[in-house]
Parts: C-alpha cells; structure tokens; sequence
C-alpha cells in the first residue's frame, strides 16, 4: 500500500478546494452529483457508496 496525501478546505457551502500530490483541484456538488475541475464526475449512490466517471 501507498502513502496518500489529500487535504481538502471547505470555500463556500457547496465548493471544496482539494489538495494532493498531484496538484490542486476545486469540487463543486449539486446534490447527489459532483463536478470538479479535472473533469471527474461522481454520483452518490447510497451512504458511503458512490461511482465515479
């Protein structure tokens, strides 16, 4: 297993600001979908379940 370094900030009430090894990225949810600035989508199926696109 690898070593995952990941830190989010919260910006506003629905947008998040990521921080990772592999750069930054700001997420956007709208209700149970989220959009972020790479391009990734993810739906929320169920707590703690969800499918990323």
């Amino acid at each position: 297993m690898g070593l995952i370094f990941r830190r989010t900030k919260k910006l506003g009430k629905n947008t998040r600001l990521n921080v990772s090894k592999s750069g930054v990225s700001v997420s956007r949810k709208a209700g149970p979908i989220t959009l972020n600035s790479r391009g990734r989508i993810t739906i929320r199926l169920g707590k703690g379940i969800s499918w990323r696109l």
